[in-house]
């Protein structure tokens, strides 16, 4: 899928943004200011680069149940959630957020993803009652859930995806701390489907409201904070959603078989992952970060790489990384030379809540003489 400019990239100071955010600005001048007004809900931001699925037909909700992670089967118009499509040894493929407005389910995912999203679900129909379409018509702008509220230009309110993380959903499970105490309880985010031509009217109706206008660098602060895995970022070719703590919002442990299944019942049953994700904060007294990708070490020992750097306008320097399972929490770990501090985010035990006990084994008979 061709990246498609944002319109807003010709606004005063904009910044463009690189990678997976290509197509919108990381700022506007003021990466700090942005930040700050994004968690306190007086910001908007550009994330119109994302790319957004149909699925309509009568089975589509039935049908995505029996392909992913989650139960959807029911799910009730309005209600927001995300699944993961797994390949048959349970790696993360693709991991769409989800919304049903009553007709249509709406699948928001990577700008790069959306092509590959769109292949799998085709060569999955056969003879069901959906169809599949890549909607380049549709953009995302994003918000705090205590953010503007958006309208399109017919005063309507666009479909609007709440972001159910970190709350742990009926029938998941977590690898990190309780919800009450999970940073990404402090801060929750929106993302609005608007028609594309009418993205900049929207923003400007946000910004006569008393909204601003804020970059992908603030968003992606904001997730990095809150410990959120992005497929973009955190996903790698041997990704298992255990390892990232992502059982929380994107699988029900109880639902019908789907494929990687077995290898999500396996590690929860038995524990241990073999890697982990953590937040790293970074020493602040060097003037540059690392990128992502490279690679994190315990001296002399690679033991995993970084995969998320932001600089946090109250954290400072930090990022997320997905390390081996069991490096020592307290032990002090570089990135490019610079030496990084961990914060646990999966814990080093590797077990998820109400994890089953381990079977006794068979007890020995005591041979009486």
């Amino acid at each position: 899928m061709t990246t498609i400019a944002s319109p807003l990239l010709s606004r005063h100071g904009a910044v463009a943004a690189g990678g997976p955010d290509s197509g919108v600005a990381a700022h506007y001048g003021e990466p700090n200011r942005e930040q700050r007004d994004l968690a306190r809900g007086l910001a908007v931001v550009d994330l119109s680069h994302l790319g957004v699925v149909t699925v309509t037909g009568v089975d589509r909700l039935t049908w995505l149940h029996t392909l992913s992670s989650q139960d959807v089967a029911t799910l009730v118009p309005g209600v927001s959630t995300e699944l993961l499509l797994l390949d048959p040894n349970g790696r993360v493929q693709h991991a769409p957020a989800v919304v049903d407005d009553g007709t249509t389910a709406w699948l928001i995912t990577e700008a790069e993803d959306a092509a590959g999203l769109a292949a799998f679900l085709e060569s999955m129909r056969f003879m069901l009652r959906v169809e599949v379409a890549i909607d380049t018509d549709t953009a995302v702008l994003g918000t705090s859930a205590t953010g503007p509220s958006l309208r399109t230009g017919d005063g309507a309110e666009p479909v609007t995806w709440r972001d159910p993380w970190p709350a742990t959903a009926p029938g998941s499970t977590r690898y990190g701390p309780a919800d009450a105490d999970h940073p990404g309880s402090e801060w929750a985010a929106q993302l609005w489907l608007v028609p594309r031509a009418e993205v900049p009217a929207v923003v400007r109706a946000a910004e006569s409201a008393g909204a601003r206008l804020a970059g992908a660098w603030a968003w992606e602060a904001m997730r990095v904070a809150s410990w959120r895995p992005r497929l973009a970022r955190e996903v790698d070719e041997r990704a298992i959603p255990h390892e990232l703590d992502w059982l929380r919002t994107s699988v029900h442990l109880n639902k019908g078989c789907y494929r990687g299944q077995e290898t999500v019942a396996r590690v929860f049953n038995l524990g241990r992952p073999p890697r982990r994700l953590v937040m790293l904060h970074l020493d602040g007294s060097e003037h540059l970060t690392p990128e992502p990708g490279e690679v994190v070490l315990d001296g002399e020992r690679e033991v995993g790489r970084v995969t998320s750097v932001v600089r946090h306008h109250e954290l400072g320097p930090v990022a997320l990384a997905v390390i081996k399972r069991n490096v020592a929490p307290d032990v002090q770990l570089t990135v490019g030379g610079i030496a990084a501090a961990q914060e646990l985010i999966v814990s080093v035990e590797g077990a998820g809540t109400d994890r089953p006990e381990p079977a006794a084994g068979p007890m020995l008979r005591r041979r009486t003489l």
